[in-house]
C-alpha cells in the first residue's frame, strides 16, 4: 500500500517553511459571489442568464421598504404608513385636513365669514330699528328678516367645515348648508310671487285680493323648506356622511374628509337648491319691470342670477380638487353666494334708510305714484 501524503513542515531547500492559512478568519474565507451585498432598501434580482451568485441590486418600488441586506424581496408599507426616503423604514402619514389656524386657506376664510357676519348683524340692526318705515315692510318684512337670518346661520356654518372632521359635523355640515340655503331661496321665492300678486290686486274686482297677506308667502316660504328638510331628513336616516380617511389620494400623506354616505342624496339635496333658484329666477325676470312702489323683482333677477353662476361654477370646481381644497370649494361657494343674496337685496335699501330717508316716506311714495 501507498503511504498516506504527510504536510511536510519542514523548510525546503529554497526558503523557510509557509505557515498554514487559517480559513477561520472571515477576511480568509473565499466568496461566492460575484456581486456586494444589497443595502436596505434594495432586494436582489437574479437575471435568467446568471448563477445565482451573480445577482443585480433593484431598489425598493414606491411603497415598499426592506430594512435588511440582501433581502429576497421587499415589503409593502400598511395603508397609513409611507416609507422613509432610504426606504428602510416605513412611518406614518402626515394628517391633513383643514384646520382652524394652521392653514392659510383657514385664517382667510375665518376672516371673511366673521366680516360678513358683522356687517349682516348690522343689517339686521338697522332693519329691526327702521321696521316701520315703507321701504322695510313692502315686500313682506317678516320675510326680509327670515332671510337675514338664514344668511347669518349660513355664515355661521362655515366653521363646521373647519378642523378635524367627526361623524357628527359631518351630518350637521350638509344638512345644516342644504336647508339654510332652501330657506333663503324660499323666502326670495315667496317674495317675488307677492309682488305678482300685488300687480294683479290692484287691478278692480281682482280676485287676487284675497290672496294679499302674510298667509301666502308664509306658506310659500313654509312649503318650500319643508320639502328640503324631508330630503335631509332621509339622507341622515338610510345613509348619512361620516368621517373617513383617505389614504390614497396622496402618497405621503392621508386626509381626513367627510364622506358624502349617498351621492344621490347629496345631489338631491343640491339639485333642488338649483330648482328653487330657477323658479326665483325666472319669476322676478318676469315681475322685474312691474310698477309697484320698491319693486325687489329686479334686485332679486340680480341676485339669484349671481346664486346660480356661483354653484354652476362651483359643481365641476368642486368634482376636479380633493382634500382640504375640496372642502375650501364648498366654503367658498356658500360664502359667496349668501354674499350675493345680501348685497344685491339688502345694500339698495340700505342705502335709501341710510342716505336718502327722505324718500323713505309714505308721503314720497304717494307722491311718486300720482307722477
Amino acid at each position: 500500500m501507498t503511504p498516506a501524503c504527510k504536510q511536510d513542515d519542514r523548510p525546503d531547500k529554497d526558503g523557510p517553511a509557509l505557515e498554514p492559512k487559517d480559513l477561520t478568519r472571515p477576511e480568509m474565507i473565499p466568496k461566492a459571489q460575484c456581486t456586494e451585498s444589497c443595502p436596505p432598501g434594495s432586494r436582489k434580482h437574479v437575471p435568467k442568464e446568471r448563477s445565482s451568485c451573480c445577482y443585480e441590486c433593484i431598489p425598493c418600488v414606491e411603497g415598499e421598504i426592506s430594512n435588511k441586506s440582501d433581502s429576497e424581496k421587499c415589503r409593502r408599507c400598511p395603508d397609513h404608513e409611507w416609507p422613509n426616503e432610504n426606504k428602510t423604514v416605513c412611518v406614518s402619514k402626515l394628517l391633513e385636513f383643514l384646520s382652524y389656524s394652521d392653514d392659510v386657506i383657514s385664517v382667510i376664510v375665518l376672516s371673511g365669514s366673521m366680516l360678513l357676519l358683522t356687517l349682516t348683524a348690522g343689517i339686521l340692526r338697522i332693519f329691526i330699528k327702521y321696521q316701520d318705515t315703507p321701504i322695510v315692510r313692502a315686500n313682506n318684512k317678516n320675510l326680509s328678516f327670515v332671510l337675514l337670518v338664514s344668511i347669518m346661520l349660513s355664515f355661521f356654518c362655515v366653521f363646521l367645515f373647519l378642523g378635524h372632521p367627526v361623524d357628527g359635523t359631518c351630518m350637521l355640515r350638509q344638512i345644516s348648508a342644504g336647508i339654510l340655503l332652501s330657506v333663503s331661496v324660499s323666502s326670495l321665492l315667496a317674495k317675488t310671487i307677492m309682488v305678482y300678486i300685488a300687480f294683479k290686486a290692484t287691478k278692480p274686482g281682482s280676485v287676487w285680493r284675497r290672496l294679499t297677506g302674510v298667509k301666502l308667502p308664509n306658506c310659500v316660504l313654509l312649503i318650500c323648506s319643508s320639502v328640503q328638510v324631508v330630503l335631509c331628513m332621509s339622507w341622515v336616516t338610510f345613509s348619512p356622511p361620516f368621517q373617513e380617511l383617505d389614504m390614497h389620494s396622496y402618497k405621503e400623506k392621508m386626509v381626513a374628509q367627510c364622506n358624502k354616505g349617498s351621492d344621490l342624496c347629496f345631489y338631491s339635496v343640491l339639485g333642488y337648491i338649483g330648482i328653487l333658484a330657477t323658479l326665483s329666477f325666472i319669476t322676478a325676470f318676469l315681475v322685474r319691470t312691474l310698477p309697484d312702489s320698491f319693486n325687489e323683482a329686479k334686485y332679486i333677477t340680480f341676485s339669484m342670477l349671481v346664486f346660480c353662476s356661483v354653484w354652476i361654477a362651483m359643481i365641476p370646481a368642486y368634482l376636479s380638487t380633493k382634500g382640504k381644497y375640496m372642502v375650501a370649494m364648498e366654503i367658498f361657494a356658500l360664502l359667496t353666494s349668501n354674499a350675493g343674496l345680501l348685497s344685491c337685496i339688502f345694500s339698495p335699501k340700505c342705502y335709501i334708510i341710510l342716505c336718502r330717508p327722505e324718500t323713505n316716506t309714505k308721503s314720497y311714495i304717494l307722491k311718486s305714484r300720482i307722477l
